[in-house]
């Protein structure tokens, strides 16, 4: 039996709704107004401020529906705030490719996280839609979720570069294009025309790649709950916690070399635990949440404890 796509009255989405838009206001209005180079403090600092904020309104979840959609958001969160985490290596690539100048990052990435947002929201009440009319679809997510953990596994190293992708090699083609940065600006108006600046198609890269990880991402959390509140909200925490999650993880996310493949097993068992969920053998959120921490941790761990050798080559 399908859980309902809506537990909560709509006050509570308002609600959430006001906070979510209040922080993204201090944030892009007052405290960043103008561009400049967030410093590891200023993005520790945030990215504990979002992770106490989701802990906060997970213990919320818990106390006011009950210890079980507690878990469902918490499995959901970490789930999506684990998977975000391979997305700063695609962010770190991209701004190395354009050489992005880092006081302009931050802006790249707020605006990604707003467009994000939409994005995540249409595409989860499409997927809850589809799943509450269509119960074997969640056969269909629980496949490809195994496909895409035993591929990260086997592809660990291979990392593709976004500037390459055709969504934004057709924008390099149809947009007028300045020939360098004009400031933290998008676009400009020269002699009554329009020109799109370098920033433009940096932004495109990341949203691309952010679609590109949602596919993956939010089939994940429709193995852990199918009640929509929970599932976007854990989403938003996670989104809006990755932009200062990765200038946290930048200068240091490739010494976890191990990471990606602890992603592999978590994305493959939460598509077994989807395969199981309608069988005497169905997996517990309690279970789930214990297999991701203890494999994140796992992975972190053993890249210390194995670090990367970097190869060299010797001129004969």
């Amino acid at each position: 039996m399908l859980a309902q796509v809506v537990t909560v009255p709509p006050v509570f989405w308002i609600v959430f709704g006001i906070v979510i838009l209040g922080m993204i206001a201090l944030d892009l209005g007052i405290l960043n107004k103008k561009s400049h180079t967030v410093t590891f403090k200023e993005a520790l600092t945030w990215t504990g401020i979002w992770a106490t904020l989701a802990t906060c309104f997970g213990g919320w979840i818990w106390y006011s529906q009950g210890h079980a959609k507690g878990l469902e958001f918490f499995n959901g969160y970490l789930i999506e705030l684990s998977l975000s985490a391979d997305n700063v290596f695609i962010f770190a690539l991209i701004f190395r490719n354009f050489a992005v100048p880092p006081a302009y990052q931050h802006k790249v990435l707020i605006w990604g996280v707003l467009s994000a947002l939409v994005m995540r929201f249409v595409m989860i009440t499409a997927g809850v839609a589809l799943i509450h009319q269509f119960e074997w679809i969640i056969y269909i997510f629980g496949v490809f979720l195994i496909y895409t953990g035993i591929k990260m596994l086997w592809s660990q190293d291979e990392i593709e570069d976004p500037s390459n992708n055709a969504v934004v090699k057709y924008a390099r083609r149809v947009l007028p294009l300045t020939p360098t940065w004009e400031g933290d600006k998008f676009s400009i108006v020269k002699d009554g025309k329009r020109f799109y600046t370098p920033l433009l198609i940096v932004l495109i890269c990341i949203e691309v790649s952010d679609l590109i990880f949602a596919v993956d991402s939010i089939p994940a959390i429709f193995g852990i709950t199918k009640d929509q509140f929970i599932i976007f909200t854990s989403n938003v925490f996670a989104i809006m916690g990755l932009r200062s999650l990765y200038f946290v993880l930048s200068d240091v996310i490739d010494k976890f070399h191990f990471l990606k493949t602890g992603l592999g097993v978590i994305l493959s068992f939460v598509g077994v635990k989807m395969l199981l969920g309608h069988t005497e053998y169905k997996l517990g959120n309690g279970l789930t949440l214990g297999v991701t921490v203890g494999v994140l941790v796992l992975s972190i761990v053993a890249s210390m404890m194995f670090p990367k050798k970097i190869k060299t080559h010797v001129e004969e």
